[in-house]
This record gives structure tokens, C-alpha cells and sequence, in this order.
């Protein structure tokens, strides 16, 4: 061909970003197809490049025979031997072609098979190069705007960032810059389709692992996140490090690291949130900025009762039920909400008619009065409870037998001097009291 390959392909790999194999075998694929269209597609022809030549040979197959009786698939013994000295009858013969008059017409079919296998080439390093970079934050140039999907420029490639993953209330122009996590990359025609979001919870993670150092180093672990884009979102964090605090790491000196995440998400409130796997304390912590005054678990459908102060109501609730419903998505648990007046309202209602449906006790028998078996009896009157567990329990908030009825062994266990088995005995002490 008159010009060493080698240089142009290395410059031309790397210019493209390909390797120089794809590249050698782009040109003796054209090469080869435009020498079968030259030559007749029945001849066996091969196509190699010489790396020490730097050029593409184009070798024709032949069989060496002793009489010739098809020269197009045949090769006379004695114009074999001019080639090799040491071929035999029946051996196959490559034969070298001169591709200098390969023509017009294969030439340009040349040109184009090359141009379209490097194209594909490309599409193919760049799909590589992004599929495996799903869930990675990259940053890019608003180029265009297409029915409110905007197309961005990643530099090798485009990629799509649709209206509904899209912050509520973000607002850009062409030319600015935006940072997005890519959720998909697919393979199309024009080249590989890569899908970015600013909505998603995982975009919010990757956000911190950026900032804060413990959790990009995995002592910091991010176990749920509940989020709302645009508005709010919950994240729960655990450290593996008892002497990292996982709140304070996320938060940073001054709030440098959180406030950089919120300002990433144009505004968005962000509550990080200390994971336990005790569910009742997890769930207080969810809760907040709301302060919970007692939970009623009820395992069986897997729900909580949430006592707040009724000035805490709407604190816990939040606006339009966003507080309570991303710490219910962040807990995993069906949280309903109560302030203390409409808690004991209810429970008192309980209590009632529990009672009401209660046969009353036989005179004969000698059984307390009704007073005395109510849930409104004094918390005093309970077997195993002395003076000085009286007045822990009162100091508490759990002056009757209806509340202690209407509490849990945790809020039990909660008070100074009271452990889980007392708690436990004092809860059992209150049924068989009020079952007479």
C-alpha cells in the first residue's frame, strides 16, 4: 500500500479511544470484503496485517496441483515451488495480491466499511465505559431541551435526563453545568443511551460519599433512605466505629458537609437519622424534630402507636403528613401518630368497654369493688409494687392501673430503677388485677 499502518493506527486509537486491535481488524475486514468484491466472492481470500511491514496483505488460497484444471482455485507445482521450495502437491498456497489496482469502486466500499466498523467501535467502548459506571455521579453541559427532557454532553457521549428525574423546581439554561447519577445505559442505533437522575435516593448517597470520608471508606454505612425530591429527605446512618459518630461525621464541622449536599439538591431539607435496630428508638429518631413521649408496638400488623405532646402534633406530622410518611417509608413500619390528650381519650374508651362487657363480681366472694378493679384504681394497689416503685412509676406518668395497662415493657424499662424482668412483672401484675 505504500504507507506504514502502525503509526496511523496507534495516533488514530488513541485520538478515538481505541485499541489498535479493533482498529487492524476494522481494516482487513473492509479490505478483505473489498478484495472478494475485485476478485470474485468463490476465490479463498485472506486478509492479514504485517505488523513489521505496517501495511494489510491480501493473500489468495490455492491448492497445488500437478496439471491445472481451474487457475482460480489452482496452482501449477512448478509456479508453486517459485514461491515456497517447500510446498507438495495438495498443499494449500497462499499467494500474495497486488491491491494497488483494486479500483474505484472497492476502494470507496473499503472506505465506508472501515468508517462504519470504527463508528461501531466507538459505540461499543463508550456503552463499555458507561454500563459499567452505573450509579456513579457524572457531571456534564445542558446541551439541548426536547419536550422538557433535557440532553446532556458527557464528552464522549449524550446522555438523557428526563422531566420526572428532574428536582421539583430545578431550572437550568443551556450551557450550565449539572451533575446527575446514571441509572441506565442502553444500547441504540445513534449510539449507547445513557439515562441520568437527580431524583434518586441513591443519588443522595453518592452525594455524601463524596463529602463525608468515613463512608466512602465504608465505616459510615447508610442503611435506608426516604425521600421526596425537591422537598426532603431522611437518611439513616450507622457506624461500624463505635468512637465514629455517624450523625456528627455526615453533619461536618459547622455543617460544611450537609450543607453541601443541600446545596447540590437546590434547597432540599435533609434529616440524617442514627439507625439502631432497637425499632421504637429508631423510630423517635425518625421522628424528629418531633419529641415522642411513648410507642405502642403492635407486632402482629407490624404498626406503631406514636404519643407526642399535643404541641408536638404537628411537629410530627409535618406538612401534608411528610414528616410522619418518610419516617414511616425510612423505619419500614405503619406509624400513627396521637397527641396525649386524644391517646388517653381513646384508651380510656378502651378501658371502658373493656369493663362494661365484664360480669360483676359476686358479692359472696368477697372481691374488691368495681372502684378498685377499674383501670382508674392506683397504681399502688399492684402486687409487687412497693413504695418506692410507686413513686418511680408516678414520677413517670403511670399513676393508675390503665396506664400501666396501655404501656410497653420498653417505656416500663425506660424509667431509672426499673429493668425489663420488673417492668415485665408489673405489666402482668396489672392484667391479673384487672381480670380479678
Amino acid at each position: 500500500m505504500g504507507l506504514n499502518l502502525n503509526n496511523v493506527l496507534e495516533q488514530m486509537g488513541k485520538d478515538k479511544g481505541l485499541d489498535k486491535k479493533i482498529l487492524i481488524d476494522a481494516i482487513e475486514s473492509a479490505l478483505l470484503t473489498a478484495a472478494r468484491k475485485r476478485y470474485g466472492i468463490h476465490k479463498e481470500i485472506e486478509a492479514h496485517f504485517n505488523e513489521e511491514m505496517g501495511e494489510i496483505e491480501i493473500f489468495q488460497f490455492k491448492t497445488v496441483a500437478e496439471n491445472v484444471s481451474d487457475a482460480d482455485v489452482e496452482v501449477s507445482l512448478a509456479e508453486a515451488l517459485g514461491l515456497d521450495p517447500d510446498v507438495a502437491v495438495g498443499d494449500s498456497l497462499g499467494i500474495k495480491l497486488d491491491i494497488s489496482d483494486f479500483g474505484r469502486i472497492a476502494a470507496q466500499t473499503a472506505k465506508q466499511i472501515i468508517t462504519q466498523k470504527v463508528r461501531d467501535a466507538e459505540k461499543d467502548v463508550v456503552y463499555n465505559e458507561y454500563v459499567n459506571r452505573k450509579g456513579d455521579i457524572v457531571t456534564g453541559i445542558v446541551q439541548r431541551f426536547e419536550r422538557g427532557d433535557l440532553i446532556i454532553d458527557l464528552g464522549r457521549t449524550e446522555a438523557i435526563l428526563t422531566k420526572k428525574e428532574q428536582g421539583r423546581g430545578e431550572g437550568y439554561r443551556q450551557g450550565d453545568r449539572i451533575r446527575a447519577l446514571i441509572i441506565d445505559v442502553k444500547k441504540a442505533a445513534k449510539g449507547p443511551s445513557v439515562v441520568l437522575s437527580r431524583t434518586s435516593p441513591d443519588f443522595v448517597v453518592k452525594l455524601f460519599k463524596d463529602e463525608v470520608p468515613e463512608m466512602y471508606e465504608g465505616i459510615i454505612e447508610v442503611k435506608n433512605v426516604a425521600r421526596e425530591p425537591g422537598d426532603r429527605t431522611k437518611i439513616a446512618v450507622y457506624s461500624r466505629d463505635g468512637d465514629v459518630d455517624p450523625v456528627g461525621a455526615c453533619v461536618g464541622i459547622k455543617g460544611s458537609r450537609v450543607q453541601t449536599v443541600v446545596q447540590e439538591l437546590k434547597g432540599e431539607k435533609i434529616d440524617i437519622v442514627p439507625w439502631s435496630n432497637d425499632h421504637v428508638k429508631f423510630i423517635c429518631s425518625a421522628l424528629a424534630p418531633a419529641q415522642v413521649s411513648r410507642v405502642l408496638e403492635d407486632d402482629a400488623n407490624h404498626s406503631m402507636e406514636v404519643v407526642v405532646a399535643d404541641d408536638q402534633l404537628s411537629l410530627a406530622i409535618g406538612k401534608r403528613g411528610q414528616n410522619v410518611r418518610l419516617a414511616a417509608k425510612l423505619t419500614g413500619w405503619k406509624l400513627d401518630i396521637r397527641s396525649e390528650s386524644e391517646a388517653k381519650k381513646i384508651h380510656k374508651e378502651e378501658t371502658e368497654d373493656i369493663f362494661a362487657k365484664e360480669e360483676p363480681p359476686a358479692a359472696e366472694e368477697g372481691v374488691e369493688d368495681a372502684a378498685a378493679l377499674s383501670g382508674g384504681a392506683d397504681v399502688g394497689v399492684l402486687e409487687g409494687v412497693g413504695e418506692k416503685t410507686e413513686m418511680l412509676l408516678k414520677e413517670a406518668g403511670f399513676k393508675t392501673v390503665g396506664d400501666i395497662l396501655n404501656a410497653t415493657i420498653d417505656s416500663l424499662s425506660n424509667i431509672e430503677g426499673i429493668g425489663v424482668k420488673k417492668a415485665e412483672k408489673i405489666i402482668d401484675s396489672a392484667k391479673k388485677h384487672v381480670k380479678g
